[in-house]
């Protein structure tokens, strides 16, 4: 079973602000080093979603698709990934300076053998792969960052 990954970081804007750039899926590309491209299918995204997306490692690119799991407005996004079945969430937390930020990818019911496969001979084994997440995590977490706290506040 893959071990839950998690990195955080603090953002000197409100919960709101933060979510106004979050929830704007098509924008992932832009903070996940991984990510090329998240399409949301179907109206407003909300619970029940679904996307597909673009993956790339080097030369390795792949599809995936996922699945809206929470979407509360301010609070909290969570997705699964049907084809490896890993959870990934951001839940926002208020402080007195602007908003914590958790980003997780947990597996508990374990990966697909497809992707544990994949994953020992394309990408260097599950605890190399899962550092290279963490590095992701941390840098996806440091763009979303930079990214709200250069947005104006609007009124």
């Amino acid at each position: 079973m893959s071990r839950t990954l998690e990195a955080t970081i603090d953002i000197s804007a409100s919960p709101q602000q933060v979510w106004a750039v979050l929830a704007d899926l098509p924008r992932m590309k832009e903070f996940s080093p991984q990510c090329r491209g998240m399409k949301v299918l179907g109206g407003p995204v909300g619970v029940g979603t679904s996307t597909i997306n673009i993956n790339r490692r080097g030369a390795l690119v792949w599809p995936t698709t996922s699945k809206i799991l929470t979407f509360e407005p301010g609070r909290e996004l969570r997705f699964r990934v049907n084809e490896n079945r890993t959870i990934w969430s951001f839940v926002l937390e208020p402080t007195e300076t602007g908003t914590h930020v958790v980003q997780r990818r947990e597996a508990p019911t374990g990966t697909t053998k497809i992707s544990r496969t994949l994953i020992n001979l394309a990408m260097g084994g599950t605890e190399s792969f899962d550092d290279e997440m963490i590095v992701g995590m941390n840098a996806t977490l440091t763009r979303l960052k930079h990214v709200v706290e250069a947005t104006p506040v609007t009124v």
